[in-house]
Formats: C-alpha cells, structure tokens, sequence
C-alpha cells in the first residue's frame, strides 16, 4: 500500500488508516482477526478514542507487543485540562503503552467548542503537558461537522497543531461553502506541514429513516466500484490519508480500495462531483454532531 509523509512528525503513513470505531462491539477474536487483516495489507496507523465502545481493550494487547509496527493516534472529548488529562491517562493503561505517537482534541465541530478547549484550563493545555511530558509526541484535532474546516482555520491561527482530520468527499466538494473552506485548510496545511487525515470518505447521505444509532451513522456506498471512486477522489486531494469507516465489514474493502488507488484528473473529479445531486449531504440536521 502506498505510505505518504503525514507533515512534521515525518511518519511514513498508509493511505489507509484504522478507524477505531470499528472494533466498538469488537469481541478480542474478531479485532484479532481484523488486524492481522490490515497488518497483512500494510496499514501501519491506527486511530482510537475511549468513546469507541470496546476498541481500546482490543487494541491493548497488540499495543503490548506490536507497538513500533503502527503509529498510535487516540483522541480525548473531555473539554477540560483536568478531565482530558484524566483520560489520557485512562487510555495509556488501557491500550498497554507508555506513550502515544498523537494525541488529539476529538470532534471540535464549532468554534465555541474550540473556545472551550483553548481557554485557560481547556483540554489544550492538557495535551501540550502530555507532550512536555513526553506522553504524546504530536498534537492534532478533529472535527466531524459541516464547519469544520471553517473552524480549523480558526484553530490553527490559535495553536500549531502538527495534524487535522476532518470530512472529505466529494458529495461534500458539491457544496461550494464547504468546498473553499476545504481548499483553503488544505493550502494552510501544506504550507505549514501539517498532515492532513479524514473522514467519512464513504458518505453517501443520511439513512432514508434518519436512523443516526446505526453504525455508520450515515450510509455508506457499498458497491466495490463506487467505494473505489470515493477512495480515488478523496486521495487525490493531497491528503495523507483516510480512516476506515465504522462499519467493521466495510474496512476490508476500503483497505484493498486505499492498496488499488489511481488518481483521478481534473476532469474526472468534476464529473464525479457533478454526480452528488443524486445523493443528499450528511450534515442536514442533527447528525452533524455524530462521530464515525
């Protein structure tokens, strides 16, 4: 599988990142089963969240002993210095490691949410402790709304965060908004060499009942040609990569789709965009405060 330099912190990332949330409801058999899949396939970045049901616990005893194989990413929602330090320190135990590779703000999705992380005694100052403290190395944020861009911009003006990881589609480049935010975070990004990480690479639209309690919490394509086109669009925009969706039985076919990218042209981009009038955009209504 193709790696690509995730900016500064210089690792040599697969374009095909491990969502965590896929091990939620995970017995041990099943997330053994999983990542002896991904490890066969070359994937070597795995993000996680203690928010992500039994994902942790899972992934502890491969952190034990396969620890230098993958880059480690975990994420707190804890807005408070306290409380995100409290976490941290939770999810260090849990996933059997004495540090992380990154360490990020998890779904700031507003910018009174990254008021909240960035005051005095926010969950910022938590993880730039963790990193004078040596128990992360990188600092990121993520976001999963439909502002998030805009917001991130706002957030790198406040802090130099060494990575984002926000939605990108191109059922989402059909709105110009959201679109020349995404643009615009994507050059500050580049200049600044920040690695760039996303989500929802599959989103398709909300379910037709709305259902926001399954996993996706929006509908993924399925069909192996437009999971191709979704993972050749996405990884044509100069981003390091994209974390498999939530959906365990998803994630092999998005990883063979990250081992078998080709490029799209301009042309081809624009067409497939143009094809996003079929489908309706994740973020009407409620469901863009949902996670992965």
């Amino acid at each position: 599988m193709e790696t690509r330099r995730l900016g500064r912190t210089e690792h040599q990332s697969a374009v095909a990142i491990l969502g965590g949330f896929a091990l939620f409801n995970a017995t041990q058999a099943e997330a053994d089963t999983l990542m002896e899949k991904i490890i066969s396939a070359g994937v070597n970045h795995i993000d996680v969240a203690p928010s992500y049901g039994n994902a942790e616990r899972c992934l502890g005893p491969w952190m034990a002993r396969e620890r230098e194989r993958f880059f480690l990413g975990c994420k707190t929602w804890e807005r408070t210095k306290k409380n995100a330090w409290d976490e941290l320190q939770q999810s260090l135990r849990v996933l059997q490691t004495e540090m992380f590779d990154l360490y990020q703000l998890h779904s700031i999705t507003t910018i009174e949410e990254l008021d909240e992380v960035t005051r005095s005694g926010g969950a910022l100052e938590a993880l730039i402790d963790a990193r004078r403290a040596d128990l992360t190395r990188y600092i990121g944020i993520t976001g999963h709304g439909m502002f998030t861009p805009k917001v991130f911009l706002e957030a790198l003006n406040r802090f130099d965060f060494d990575t984002v990881m926000f939605p990108l589609n191109f059922v989402l480049y059909a709105d110009p908004e959201y679109r020349k935010h995404a643009e615009s975070l994507l050059r500050e990004c580049h200049a600044r060499d920040i690695g760039i990480m996303t989500i929802k690479v599959l989103a398709k639209g909300p379910w037709e009942d709305h259902d926001t309690d399954r996993v996706p919490w929006y509908e993924p394509f399925t069909d192996p040609e437009d999971i191709q086109r979704s993972v050749n669009f996405v990884l044509t925009q100069e981003v390091v990569g994209f974390c498999t969706t939530g959906n365990p039985d998803l994630v092999p076919a998005l990883v063979e789709a990250g081992q078998n990218y080709s490029p799209l042209s301009d042309s081809e981009q624009e067409e497939l965009i143009s094809t996003a009038s079929h489908y309706e955009s994740i973020f009407d209504g409620p469901a863009q405060l949902k996670m992965e």
